[in-house]
């Protein structure tokens, strides 16, 4: 290959540009990031960044002394992919020609209808996102946020230690019941509760008011919710709008094989747009997680590099961590897999669990809350039982 393409300037794109120069790679590479920022970390946004401990220097993703011999196209958005040329569009109207293509291009955060251009009302997926929201934060008042995910709980959390008075609404039952299962969802979620936070279950929210500014959230069963600002979690959609029609299959984000290959020969897919084979459950998954981002992408560029001619192996179990109220929560594996859950040590009334989730007697997940070395001990067994 003479060319190759990452399209894509995360955490899954750079993964995948050091992991074609680690394999032997030594032709032209090109990196497309629609943002105008170098890599950097999102895991920290809603957390150290959002409360001001952490500035953008720290968040980058990049050493000091690292040289990928790249060329780095950023600010410019992917439109489409022409098969036929192997070229990858630019909205600006430029081409990238390419031999091999890395589609690494992410997700982004879903909105609520009705929210545009109302002052006051946030995502958080990008570093421009944080900016925006962590200034808003710092003068205080009431923040809303919609969505008991972990980005959501997350930001309640950093409001919460900033001052602000903080609501969460989650649509859902249980929040976290997804992930986590509704036992242990439930638990986690009440992290709001202990530190005062109000956590407003099973109603879905209709709408905002304001005019030019938000003022409250109004929830389907009559209810207003007073708020001066607006933090929407509710989830994010791969970006993969600019491969229809390509000949990329597509089925909530790219659909993959095991090693990342696409439908397209010399085309694989990697991180949050990815939808990835699980040999295991016998099924695709799109994990959106930053390990998986780190760690996949070593596989599909074997496979792009090797013309599909290397056999894939089992990725380990599906990793993610969150930090809440002073409490470290760990999960690796699949809940939904499970048959039971049962707690190993600790109680759930201090929120120092370590919880083991299991299918016909054999464990499927593990969750660790402030259990970081009795969890890292059971991932691995994990990890074993799962290869």
């Amino acid at each position: 290959m003479r060319t190759v393409a990452v399209v894509g300037a995360s955490l899954a794109g750079l993964s995948a540009a050091r992991s074609l120069r680690k394999q032997g790679y030594d032709g032209r590479l090109v990196v497309i990031g629609d943002e105008l920022h170098r890599p950097y970390d999102r895991p920290p946004l809603s957390k150290e960044f959002l409360a001001g401990t952490l500035g953008e220097a720290d968040l980058s993703l990049e050493t000091d002394d690292e040289d990928l011999r790249a060329e780095w196209l950023l600010g410019a958005r992917a439109a489409g992919l022409d098969r036929a040329e192997r070229a990858v569009r630019l909205a600006d109207g430029r081409e990238v020609r390419a031999d091999g293509i890395v589609i690494a291009t992410g997700a982004v955060a879903r909105t609520l209808p009705g929210s545009e251009g109302l002052a006051g009302v946030h995502t958080l997926r990008t570093l421009d996102d944080a900016r925006a929201l962590r200034d808003e934060l710092a003068r205080g008042g009431r923040l809303v946020v919609i969505g008991g995910g972990f980005i959501g709980a997350e930001v309640a959390s950093t409001a919460y230690a900033l001052g602000l008075d903080v609501t969460v609404v989650e649509a859902a039952p249980t929040p976290l019941a997804g992930p986590l299962g509704a036992r242990m969802g439930d638990i986690v979620s009440a992290l709001h509760v202990d530190h005062g936070v109000r956590l407003l279950c099973g109603v879905g929210v209709k709408g905002l008011s304001g005019e030019r500014r938000v003022d409250a959230v109004l929830l389907e069963d009559g209810r207003s919710i007073p708020g001066d600002i607006v933090v929407v979690g509710v989830g994010a959609r791969p970006c993969v709008e600019w491969l229809e029609g390509s000949g990329v299959e597509l089925d909530n984000g790219v659909k993959c094989g095991a090693d990342g290959r696409t439908s397209l020969a010399g085309v694989v897919a990697v991180g949050d747009c990815a939808n990835w084979y699980d040999p295991r459950a016998g099924a695709h998954r799109r994990v959106e997680h930053w390990t998986g981002a780190r760690e996949r992408p070593d596989a599909a560029i074997a496979t792009l590099l090797a013309g599909g001619a290397v056999e894939p192996g089992v990725p380990r179990p599906p990793y993610f961590w969150s930090d809440q109220y002073g409490v470290k929560i760990q999960f690796a594996g699949h809940a939904a897999a499970a048959d039971s859950v049962t707690i190993e040590a600790g109680a759930a009334d201090d929120r120092d669990v370590l919880a083991v989730y299991r299918r016909a007697g054999v464990p499927v997940a593990v969750l660790g809350m402030n259990q970081p070395r009795l969890f890292t001990r059971w991932r691995k067994q994990l990890a074993v039982a799962s290869s």
